[in-house]
């Protein structure tokens, strides 16, 4: 599932198409009119957590791509697209993704201070939320998209292993100084992941995801599925600390 860096990546790919009246439209997407589309400029692209936004005038449409979600920008899909925008002579097809249609003022739905690549982040509040959740494993809080969004497995592997939190710790039982540590790692890594995700070596920035071995005690890393959420988790009986 993408991830949001990658709802970056995706935002900067479609930025040609900001300020361009939409000429023609389609698709299975059930909550979606494509008429309602036809002659509409899109004003605006932005995201939140794992949502890529398309702002109209009256409306905006929110694209959450789940797990097996894509899209191609000048490219025919093999299928019926969920959402085929025409920008005259361009176009962009996304397939297999949730397509909604919004006519609220984003502001009244999102809370930009949670999104982890937003310049409105508030550490301060997702440490907030963790503590107000002392039952909750870190590794479940990592996920929880109303404290770290657009935050996913790999931001939530990287993050604990460089904090060295181990992902059972529970939110209660963290320190407030560690959990403050944790939030850094979060931003810091989710920064890298853009930058190397642009040139396609994140891998080599990886350090715990997806890894045999722990680069810091040379001990196999653990695989396991953690939390409420069973995602695979990798992680250090060493250097990661269970607070319990």
């Amino acid at each position: 599932m993408p991830e949001g860096p990658n709802l970056i990546m995706l935002k900067e790919n479609l930025s040609p198409f900001k300020g361009r009246r939409v000429t023609a439209a389609s698709g299975y997407a059930k909550n979606v009119d494509p008429d309602m589309l036809k002659g509409n400029t899109l004003k605006d692209i932005k995201t939140w957590g794992k949502h890529l936004l398309l702002v109209f005038e009256d409306f905006t449409l929110r694209i959450h791509q789940g797990l097996f979600g894509s899209y191609k920008v000048n490219q025919p899909t093999k299928r019926n697209a969920a959402l085929h925008l025409q920008f005259d002579d361009d176009e962009v097809n996304f397939s297999i993704v949730k397509v909604q249609v919004i006519d609220q003022p984003l502001d009244d739905i999102y809370d930009w201070s949670a999104d982890i690549m937003s310049k409105k982040w508030d550490e301060r509040k997702a440490i907030e939320k963790m503590q107000a959740k002392p039952k909750l494993m870190i590794c479940d809080a990592l996920l929880d998209q109303d404290i770290f969004a657009g935050s996913g497995n790999i931001i939530k592997v990287e993050s604990l292993f460089r904090a060295r939190i181990h992902p059972e710790s529970l939110c209660g039982k963290i320190p407030h100084e560690q959990l403050k540590e944790l939030s850094k790692e979060v931003i810091a890594f989710s920064k890298e992941f853009l930058e190397y995700g642009k040139t396609h070596h994140l891998g080599d920035r990886l350090q715990a995801y997806d890894r045999e071995e722990c680069p810091r005690n040379h001990v196999p890393f653990h695989k396991k599925d953690t939390g409420k959420t069973k995602r695979l988790t990798y992680f250090c009986d060493k250097c990661q600390v269970l607070y319990q």
